[in-house]
């Protein structure tokens, strides 16, 4: 059943595609922060260590806000690694392990990147009638992923 909240059909749809590319970014950059962590080593291990499980278990929780965002709208909700590799626009680099430096680069590339697509989002959507409500939502995750970024950039100065 549909929910009849003063969205049209075309809207939901563009909505729903616009939120299951977020929430395809969302898995893999948790997946990519997951790996860096369980991967880290050097002089700082224990730091980045648990910095980086902090990022995750934030990714988790917009994971996770991200889908019910979806089902609230009335639209089926990804799940599979395919599901999310299809939909992504962030990279993978399977096989490589990278320094601390290079970790710590590549996740900020990606919540950049993310915050980039929000922004984008906003802009096009906002005059073709995304709803108030996912406009908000995603504002917010975007100045989440802002906050990450800026404590990455710290770490990369």
């Amino acid at each position: 059943m549909h929910p009849n909240i003063g969205i049209s059909e075309k809207d939901l749809q563009k909505t729903n595609k616009t939120l299951t590319v977020l929430l395809a970014n969302e898995t893999l950059l948790y997946m990519k922060t997951r790996k860096f962590h369980w991967n880290i080593s050097g002089n700082s291990f224990l730091e980045l260590h648990l910095f980086f499980q902090d990022q995750y278990k934030e990714l988790e929780e917009i994971i996770d806000e991200v889908a019910e965002r979806i089902n609230k709208l009335g639209s089926h909700t990804i799940g599979t690694l395919q599901e999310f590799a299809e939909h992504t626009t962030l990279k993978e680099s399977p096989g490589k392990y990278p320094s601390q430096k290079d970790m710590i680069a590549k996740l900020l590339d990606d919540h950049e990147l993310i915050v980039v697509e929000i922004r984008k989002h906003l802009k096009k959507e906002d005059k073709e009638g995304l709803d108030a409500g996912t406009a908000d939502f995603i504002t917010g995750l975007m100045q989440q992923h802002e906050t990450i970024a800026w404590k990455l950039r710290r770490y990369s100065n």
